[in-house]
């Protein structure tokens, strides 16, 4: 499937911050999910931001770009910034990318489409993932996932159903760093507590899903569709 990569922004200089913006806008294979010229505000709202990478700033007051690439649950990050002297620690966090300002369009569209070709190849080569659960580690089949869930007893940890009808807990695990391990593609999140599998969609409203999933009631398992979630959502179905 072909899809948008969400991206984050993050220059602690407005003009800087507007270009860029300005620059992203005009690739059409991403879009940008928000742009940020504060790193402590991104850092605060990270929980409950959705993104596939970001691009950031290296030198910021109070904390710099290299400070808060560690802190993005190991999501890719293309760095910019106009001190050749940041490169090193740069790639040793693993960086796609290294861009000095000022940013040209072309130099962007390399380095964001590194970051797709990245993104592919791991999704490419993995098909599963391992996850600690109450009962040790676990390779969970992206195949097999069909349902996850917050969990009722604590938050922290999560409830997951496979389509052979297990349910295994995932422990301390957050939506945010379960959809940086998972195809984006594949799975959606579609409120503040829950996550499903594209597959498991039969049909679906302005603010209820359908799924093919068995309901412990009978029937079929239903879901509110957060307002929150619903743009995400509809650009997956329709792909």
């Amino acid at each position: 499937m072909n899809t948008k990569l969400k991206c984050l922004l993050l220059d602690d200089e407005l003009p800087g911050l507007t270009y860029l913006k300005m620059l992203c806008e005009q690739l059409p294979e991403i879009e940008v999910a928000k742009a940020f010229n504060n790193p402590k505000l991104l850092v605060q709202e990270l929980p409950a931001l959705e993104f596939d990478f970001c691009i950031l700033d290296i030198e910021m007051p109070a904390m710099n770009g290299l400070q808060v690439a560690g802190m993005l649950h190991e999501k890719p990050v293309i760095f910019i910034t106009a001190y050749k002297e940041y490169a090193a620690e740069a790639f040793d966090l693993d960086a796609v990318d290294y861009v000095r300002k000022p940013v040209k369009k072309e130099r962007l569209r390399q380095a964001v489409h590194k970051i797709k070709n990245r993104l592919e190849n791991k999704t490419a080569r993995t098909q599963f993932i391992q996850l600690n659960t109450d009962k040790g580690k676990a390779l969970v089949y992206f195949n097999n996932l069909c349902y996850i869930k917050a969990s009722d007893i604590d938050s922290r940890d999560k409830v997951a159903l496979l389509y052979d009808q297990t349910i295994i807990t995932l422990k301390n695990i957050s939506f945010e760093k379960l959809q940086g391990l998972l195809p984006h593609d594949e799975f959606v999140r579609v409120n503040k507590k829950e996550m499903i599998s594209l597959k498991t969609v039969q049909v679906f409203s302005a603010d209820e899903i359908t799924t093919n999933i068995p309901s412990a009631q009978g029937g079929t398992l239903r879901l509110t569709l957060s307002e929150a979630y619903k743009k995400d959502f509809i650009q997956k179905v329709r792909l």
